[in-house]
């Protein structure tokens, strides 16, 4: 894919894909207040879901009705429903885990590596060629987690580099679901609120599945406040997956177009930290400069393979 594909797709695309860019800029700094304040990952994970799941469940109800998902075949239900278990479940638990321990606007950062790994899938299963600036925006990404690692920011409490294996596990995680739910929006009459309704509700039957197999009731011994604040997180999560399944329900949306737009949640996570997080987290110029050397490396390995999964 060229410069001038990049630009081809209609506005509404780039407005999809750069909601949940913003709103996942913030939703950090919700899920860290939740955390200082005594909240831990697997709450903040099953709050999110639960209060996703519910919100699309209401809609759905109310549009369409007891008679959701007639017409879909039980392949497009298992679609989606390992969609939401790899690239919610699995992805929320390493992010709310990266944000314990790292700081919001490091471990946004550090997810943003996401359409590396899409990329790499198109690649890997779909023949898509790669190119010497593909090599170029690798060693950028590589460069942006360097600075991360070395920048002195993040959690005032202080972290160590091997920490953000958990945002970039989730990077992993999120690329696999994006790729599937492009595929199943695309090859299935799924509309964007059935697809992120099917997602959620998979996510949040694996999460309550695991969390009843290992620590039970535990995980929620919490202090009451911090549920409003992983509410709030879970209510900007619901209108951002919304708006992601929408870009990718659009016959332009490709994963190389929508998928790099979203993944600059960095910048916008940096800034909002560094106004309503100064009590903890330290948002540093490196931190800075390491989101911003990610989403360029990012966005010169998408731009180089001919495109992602269309």
């Amino acid at each position: 894919m060229n410069l001038a594909d990049l630009f081809a797709a209609p506005p509404e695309v780039y407005l999809l894909a750069l909601v949940p860019a913003v709103l996942w800029g913030l939703s950090p700094v919700f899920s860290k207040r939740g955390m200082s304040g005594g909240g831990n990952p697997l709450q903040a994970s099953l709050t999110v879901v639960v209060v996703d799941s519910a919100l699309y469940w209401a809609v759905l109800l109310a549009l369409r009705g007891t008679d959701v998902f007639a017409g879909l075949t039980p392949a497009t239900l298992a679609l989606f429903a390992v969609a939401g278990l790899v690239g919610t479940s699995l992805g929320r638990i390493a992010v709310f885990i990266g944000v314990e321990r790292v700081g919001a606007a490091v471990n946004s950062a550090a997810i943003s590596t996401r359409p590396l790994f899409a990329t790499a899938l198109a690649v890997g299963f779909l023949g898509e060629r790669v190119t010497l600036t593909t090599g170029v925006g690798v060693v950028g990404i590589a460069a942006g987690l360097l600075v991360l690692a070395t920048a002195r920011g993040g959690d005032i409490s202080g972290w160590e580099p091997r920490d953000l294996l958990y945002p970039v596990a989730a990077a992993g995680a999120f690329a696999v679901g994006n790729v599937l739910r492009r595929f199943g929006l695309q090859a299935t009459p799924t509309g964007a609120l059935e697809a992120v309704a099917l997602n959620e509700t998979a996510a949040l039957v694996g999460l309550a599945a695991f969390v009843a197999a290992t620590r039970g009731r535990d995980v929620l011994d919490a202090p009451r406040r911090t549920f409003g604040y992983f509410a709030a997180s879970g209510t900007l999560t619901a209108v951002a997956l919304l708006s992601l399944f929408a870009a990718f329900a659009h016959p332009a949306g490709k994963v190389a177009v929508v998928d790099p737009l979203a993944a600059t949640a960095p910048l916008f996570t940096a800034g909002f930290a560094a106004v309503l997080l100064e009590d903890v987290e330290a948002v540093t110029r490196g931190v800075v400069a390491g989101a911003a050397l990610i989403v360029v490396g990012v966005a010169l390995v998408v731009a180089s393979t001919g495109g992602a999964p269309a």
